[in-house]
């Protein structure tokens, strides 16, 4: 059985293999030609992952549970393990820095690495690298269906305009995937989206004969981990009571087979509907153990397929599971790491307010936002819309600084990766970059979430009025964003009727959405009942 190597003794080894939090999988490029008589897997636990964004707890026990269950599963396969962890004694604190002295320690001849999902963390162990005198391998990622080079040539070839349906289109064709068995040039079904199926409101009497996900108690590895950050990131935002994600790959293998089985069915037509205190509804959850590698995306594909394949699930359910992972997952990817390290500092709306101080903790009396928010510090979790259309929008709406609202999103969901959470972030929910990610700014008024939510009917604030005192922050605000950057958007082919109906405003009209929205920026609407929140005091 493979043991942790001690560093109270200097070593030679052959290679040190570098294994991240985001690469939890014994099959990656990294391991190929293993040698366990001369090679050593590197890990390590620092503090720097924690605090580089002020990471919520969810997101800081799923990283370093799911690590410390794939150690032991290295370990049981008797393969040689240098792990720090995060209490050990001597700790350096970052990556670089444990890499470094290890380095020292081990002297091992080479590394090899899986080109990690973080441009930052490249970056820095490259820099590791060469200050050694180390040769690194780099090796593709093969955890997608696609590599950067291919989504490159794919954006060549379209002289530099992406857009996800066409990516998505020659995803289907060129892996085959829900493609007609006697034509596959053709979209089974005859159809490539079925987008007005997929986007219905529940019903007024709300979801029915909702199945709850398969849940995972925390075993002993676990509770170790959520007693460590409880103590060691006490100041931080989140909450680990309900913590009961899956952190191994067997957990991973039983959560797919349950979605499969319980929800893919009914997971297309309300996939962009939300209930208040209802979180997961009919989605996957799958996406945190995807970005951790538990599981592998033809196999997530493969399965869904299969149901339809075999009567189960019904296509336009199907199809609009597949659209996220086939499609909507390789295409943000491939926008990173192409567009990277420009991206992170795109900020086309020039929109420079700070992010609210109840993003933290909730605060707010707006109710979607105030279940949104809630529901993401105690899981971890909120799906697409939520995302997009509530805690999204608000800060598109509001004006805040791109930046900020990329780094409340890689703090607070457990499957945040940068490589995913940034383009997702900076591109389709706040148009930092332009319409490189998404083909308009999703922006809409509160009757939006009226239509997809019953949030409204509890709310204090009216969808349908943007001025006065019941007037829905997000109305007044979506009226705002359209006069402030009518010059920007004129002749956005897919905002046309929007900014005509912003130019039939009066001039009374405008004047009063101009202020009501600018006593919204100054924090005078929509904060709790109570004092407002302190501003946390944020590492960066």
């Amino acid at each position: 059985m493979g043991a942790d190597m001690s560093a109270d003794a200097p070593h030679r080894v052959g290679r040190l293999l570098i294994v991240l939090g985001d690469q939890l999988d014994a099959q990656a490029a990294a391991f190929d030609g293993f040698d366990a008589g001369r090679d050593t897997v590197w890990m390590a636990e620092v503090a720097e992952e924690s605090t580089h964004v002020w990471s919520a707890k969810p997101r800081i026990v799923l990283f370093l549970a799911a690590m410390r269950h794939f150690a032991e599963a290295l370990r049981n396969a008797g393969r040689p393990l240098r792990y720090t962890r995060l209490d050990a004694p001597g700790n350096r604190g970052t990556l670089a820095a444990q890499l470094q002295a290890d380095i020292e320690d081990l002297r091992p001849a080479g590394l090899v690495l899986t080109a990690p999902g973080d441009w930052r963390v490249l970056q820095a162990i490259k820099a590791v690298a060469a200050a050694a005198g180390l040769p690194l391998d780099l090796r593709e990622d093969r955890h997608f269906f696609g590599t950067v080079r291919h989504f490159a040539a794919h954006a060549r070839a379209h002289g530099g305009a992406l857009r996800l349906e066409v990516f998505y289109r020659e995803q289907r064709q060129r892996h085959g995937i829900l493609m007609e068995p006697d034509d596959p040039a053709q979209a089974l079904g005859g159809r490539w989206n079925f987008d007005t199926e997929n986007r219905r409101p529940f019903p007024a009497s709300g979801p029915v004969a909702l199945p709850s996900p398969l849940r995972f108690s925390p075993d002993a590895i676990t509770r170790e981990v959520i007693a460590l950050v409880e103590t060691r990131f006490a100041d931080h935002p989140g909450e680990t009571a309900a913590f009961d994600w899956p952190v191994n790959r067997a957990q991973a293998l039983q959560a797919l087979d349950d979605f499969i089985a319980h929800r893919l069915p009914n997971f297309g037509p309300h996939q962009d509907a939300m209930w208040p205190g209802r979180p997961w509804l009919w989605h996957a959850q799958l996406s945190a153990a995807l970005n951790l590698k538990l599981l592998d995306p033809r196999e997530v594909v493969a399965a869904a397929v299969k149901a339809h394949a075999d009567g189960r699930a019904p296509l336009p359910s199907v199809e609009g599971f597949v659209r996220q992972i086939l499609g909507w997952r390789e295409y943000v990817r491939g926008v990173y790491w192409t567009q990277m390290p420009g991206y992170q500092d795109l900020n086309v709306l020039d929109a420079h307010e700070p992010l609210p101080a109840w993003y933290w903790t909730g605060d707010t009396d707006m109710a979607c936002l105030r279940d949104a928010i809630g529901q993401t510090l105690r899981h971890g979790y909120a799906h697409h819309i939520q995302r997009l259309m509530v805690t999204g929008l608000f800060a598109q709406l509001l004006g805040v600084e791109p930046v900020q609202v990329h780094a409340w999103y890689l703090s607070v969901y457990v499957d945040a990766v940068e490589w995913v959470e940034m383009p997702n972030t900076l591109g389709m929910s706040q148009y930092a970059d332009g319409g490189l990610m998404g083909s308009k700014p999703y922006v809409a008024s509160g009757r939006y979430i009226e239509r997809m939510s019953p949030a409204c009917k509890s709310c204090r604030y009216r969808p349908a009025e943007s001025v006065g005192d019941d007037a829905c922050p997000f109305t007044t605000l979506y009226w705002d964003f359209l006069l402030r950057h009518r010059a920007l958007l004129a002749g956005h082919p897919r905002l046309e009727h929007q900014l005509r109906s912003a130019d039939r405003l009066d001039a009374q009209q405008r004047a009063a959405i101009k202020q009501r929205s600018a006593a919204i920026r100054r924090g005078e609407l929509g904060q709790g009942a109570d004092q407002p929140p302190a501003e946390p005091e944020l590492p960066w």
